[in-house]
Parts: C-alpha cells; sequence; structure tokens
C-alpha cells in the first residue's frame, strides 16, 4: 500500500514561515504529479501547488511568490515552503498524487484527478 505521510506543520506566528514534508512511501511518487492542497472546516479542499514529473509548478494564484513546491528525489519527500504566513494559510494541509504514469498534473489545483491522499498536517497561524 502506497503511502504519503506529511509533516512539518504546527503554531506559527503571523509573518513567520513553515516547510511542510511529505514522504512517500515509494520513489515512484516522484514521477507522478504531486500537489499540496489545504483545508479549514466547513470549506472544500482548495489545490495550494502542484509539480509534475519534469519539475513544472503552478500555484494558487492568491499565494504566488510566497509558497514554493519541491520534491527530493533522492528521500522520496515533496516541501512546500510558506513564508509570510498569515491567518488565511490556517488549515489543514494534505499531499496528494495523481498516480499517472506520464507524470503530467490534470487540473493540477483541483483534486478531481488525485487518487492517492496523506492523512494531512495542520498548520495554525497566530497574529
Amino acid at each position: 500500500q502506497v503511502q504519503l505521510v506529511e509533516s512539518g506543520g504546527g503554531s506559527v506566528q503571523a509573518g513567520g514561515s513553515l516547510r511542510l514534508s511529505c514522504a512517500a512511501s515509494t520513489y515512484a511518487y516522484m514521477d507522478y504529479c504531486m500537489g499540496w492542497f489545504r483545508q479549514t472546516p466547513g470549506k472544500e479542499r482548495e489545490g495550494v501547488a502542484a509539480v509534475t514529473r519534469i519539475g513544472t509548478t503552478m500555484y494558487k494564484d492568491s499565494m504566488k511568490g510566497r509558497i514554493t513546491i519541491s520534491k527530493d528525489r533522492t528521500e522520496n519527500t515533496l516541501f512546500l515552503q510558506i513564508d509570510s504566513l498569515g491567518a488565511e494559510d490556517t488549515g489543514m494541509y494534505y499531499c496528494a498524487a495523481q498516480t499517472r504514469a506520464d507524470g503530467v498534473c490534470l487540473d493540477g489545483l483541483t483534486t478531481r484527478y488525485y487518487t492517492s491522499w496523506g492523512q494531512g498536517t495542520q498548520v495554525t497561524v497566530s497574529s
């Protein structure tokens, strides 16, 4: 069973930074489209960032310039760096993968084509 395990969340003051990690149980995940999503109570899960097999990235428009998605193939790990955190960044962050062999992201910032999900890591930003 392939697994994705997130870590790196926590409580942080506004203006700070966090680096979220998503450890994959197999190197194969590094060849898939992988993404980060955020969810707050009562709201739908929204896409934050995604990266294709070849490293093409996409970001939520309102967060461009202060988030970076990356992956480390040697560690089978996906990362999300978030800077200049604000209260609006509070939520549960999930990583996910589209297990497509071509590694292309289909609707990379929507949940529709993602088939593998982690359990999430909570980020809480206080002012």
